[in-house]
């Protein structure tokens, strides 16, 4: 779930019903590099605990290059105790989960087992109004204008949200109740409009060329070969696996002031395949540095990757970038799951590689503070 562009969707949403939060969040580091000149890294560590005082209740970050690696984290684990952020620790990725989706998607299209520009009919017959004009690209760039199955669900601050928290969701009744809805714009390709319903499509038809599920195939083809040992797809298991920091979620009940639920276990099926995924900043790392230094696509389809489906946007096949302020241009995605978000991006030479998750408290929107964070890390 979430945009490839940003996180700033959740906070317009919630920012005004929120601003009454108050968390006291202790300050922890943890550091894998020993030397001085890498704890001091461009004040990274300052950093977090710049986002935790304002925004966050934990953040962790890791960050490679040729100096070594570095890892650091800030706030509490948990709210209530003085528990460190295991820096090493799990969390939900959200929407990074796309990028997985989209390189298998890819990796089919390679061996000819589909092709980008098959319709959504030719697999799907039926499952989405005009589905013989969206093809799989639109499905991959968000320019299919289907309507997003997320924008039909309540959502926090309202309580009803909790009342799906063990819900499972299959993704064809996902795609019904965004296909209730009319499209965002017509005809396809022509816009762009962030939709997951059309990574659930994607799940659907790797499933359907693989006879395997989309897991199965991004466990098989991505998580095995790159040794992603902190990396799996929960299904509709509500728990993570190893040490992990807990997410929240703002919940406000009777017209009272907003309060933290802990949202850490959970039904996963609501995010599908457009953002169930678990993971490490480690595991990230890896992962965007493979899919950039060619390990897992062929030039020609990490190319299409990079094309945007639209020049406004800097969006391609389930892969977004970002320019730095010192001229840098960085791939990979950001993820919001609600409780948890995340940004992992790699500079297109492998050379440095950064990937930050935070459990947001929602006093503010982290999105500036992080751009700062991601800069001081690819340009300090």
């Amino acid at each position: 779930m979430g945009e490839g562009d940003g996180v700033k969707r959740v906070y317009r949403v919630l920012l005004t019903a929120t601003t009454a939060l108050a968390v006291v969040a202790g300050s922890a580091a943890a550091f894998a590099a020993p030397e001085e000149k890498k704890a001091e890294r461009g004040g990274l560590h300052e950093q977090l605990d710049g986002i935790t005082a304002d925004s966050a209740v934990g953040a962790l970050m890791e960050v490679r290059d040729e100096d070594g690696v570095w890892r650091g984290s800030s706030g509490v684990a948990e709210l209530g105790t003085e528990r460190a952020v295991p820096a090493r620790g799990q969390f939900r990725v959200g929407s990074v989960t796309k990028t997985f989706v989209a390189t298998v998607v890819l990796q089919l299209a390679g061996e000819g087992r589909l092709r980008l520009d098959d319709t959504v009919d030719s697999w799907l017959p039926g499952a989405v109004p005009d589905g013989d004009r969206i093809t799989l690209r639109h499905l991959l760039n968000h320019t299919s204008g289907l309507y997003d199955f997320k924008k039909t669900l309540p959502m926090p601050p309202n309580p009803e949200f909790l009342d799906d928290r063990w819900r499972t969701w299959t993704a064809t009744e996902q795609v019904e109740r965004a296909v209730a809805n009319p499209p965002t714009f017509e005809p396809p390709g022509s816009a762009y409009a962030y939709s997951n319903t059309g990574y659930l499509l994607l799940g659907q038809v790797i499933e359907k060329a693989t006879g395997r599920s989309y897991g199965t195939e991004i466990e098989r083809r991505i998580i095995q070969p790159l040794r992603l040992r902190g990396t799996y797809l929960p299904g509709t298991s509500p728990g993570i696996r190893g040490p992990h920091p807990h997410g929240y979620v703002p919940i406000q009940k009777d017209g009272g002031k907003p309060r933290l639920v802990d949202y850490t276990e959970m039904n996963p099926s609501l995010f599908g395949a457009g953002g169930e995924m678990i993971s490490t900043a480690k595991d990230l790392n890896r992962f965007v540095a493979a899919l950039l230094g060619g390990r897992l696509l062929p030039d020609r389809l990490l190319d299409a990757m990079k094309t945007p489906g639209v020049e406004t946007k800097k969006y391609g096949l389930g892969l977004a970038w970002r320019d730095t302020s010192c001229g840098i241009r960085v791939y990979g995605n950001d993820g919001d799951a609600l409780s948890y978000q995340s940004w992992s991006f790699t500079t297109e030479d492998q050379r440095r590689q950064v990937t930050v998750a935070l459990t947001p408290d929602f006093r503010g929107d982290t999105d500036d503070a992080v751009d700062a964070l991601l800069d001081e890390a690819f340009c300090g």
